[in-house]
């Protein structure tokens, strides 16, 4: 499965999951100039994200924005969960549970991307 965001802002989003999160560029379209949909891979997976754009129509046909309700939520696997929660913090980025040892034996925390997705951070 290949989980494609859509972002009312692709910088945001880039700082996030590219910045914050350490993912690494695997594919730009177009490769010149400011892209529109960009893919990163986190440790064994990939994730794409594509700008929204007002004059854009999704191939589906359906609207992406305003999307309501919790849609959609994304698990990324971290070394370290508190050092993780602290760079995220740093970057302003919303903390919507702090690192928390779950009775099924994983440290979880939640925080909300650019686009007000759920990312649940936990480790391998």
């Amino acid at each position: 499965m290949f989980p494609m965001l859509s972002t009312e802002n692709l910088e945001h989003a880039l700082g996030f999951y590219r910045g914050l999160l350490g993912g690494t560029e695997t594919y730009r379209f177009p490769e010149d100039g400011p892209p529109a949909f960009v893919v990163l891979r986190l440790g064994e997976s990939d994730i794409g994200l594509g700008a929204l754009s007002p004059d854009s129509r999704p191939l589906h046909g359906q609207a992406q924005r305003p999307a309501l309700g919790h849609r959609i939520e994304l698990c990324v696997y971290v070394d370290d969960v508190d050092a993780t929660i602290e760079r995220m913090r740093a970057g302003g980025v919303p903390i919507l549970l702090e690192p928390t040892e779950q009775p099924w034996g994983e440290r979880v925390a939640y925080v909300s991307d650019p686009d007000g997705n759920l990312v649940m951070l936990t480790r391998e």
